[in-house]
């Protein structure tokens, strides 16, 4: 701990906590960045599951509820048969795409770095 900040600063629920707390998936900023740079911000259900290759359609669903719930994004229903849903960034989902476009762009830069360092270990059992 630093000495000249309090405790309270690094408590539970201290804003860098919660920002990791978005990043709870690694679907999370795939998602940002897909629905902004691919998307205009805004994109139905089917055409997010086929713009991110390896994701579940169940991992997508929860994924996209949780970032709703968490204000990055809202959802939208349209009155047709069959209902069409759509998901569009709010304001700080698109504020919290700037610094998303930040970490994927020092990843391009890097991507030699990033190749030395091998397939990630999980804690997984084999």
């Amino acid at each position: 701990m630093n000495p000249r900040s309090p405790d309270d600063e690094w408590r539970e629920d201290c804003a860098p906590r919660r920002v990791l707390d978005l990043f709870a998936t690694k679907w999370t900023s795939m998602i940002l960045h897909t629905l902004d740079a691919r998307h205009g911000g805004e994109a139905r259900t089917g055409v997010l599951l086929r713009s991110l290759p390896g994701i579940s359609k169940k991992m997508l669903t929860q994924t996209l509820r949780d970032m709703e719930s968490s204000g990055l994004m809202e959802r939208q229903v349209a009155s047709v048969v069959p209902p069409a849903v759509s998901y569009r960034l709010t304001e700080l989902g698109r504020r919290f795409v700037e610094p998303v476009e930040l970490l994927y762009a020092w990843g391009r830069s890097n991507a030699d770095a990033l190749d030395q360092l091998g397939s990630r270990r999980t804690g997984r059992r084999t």
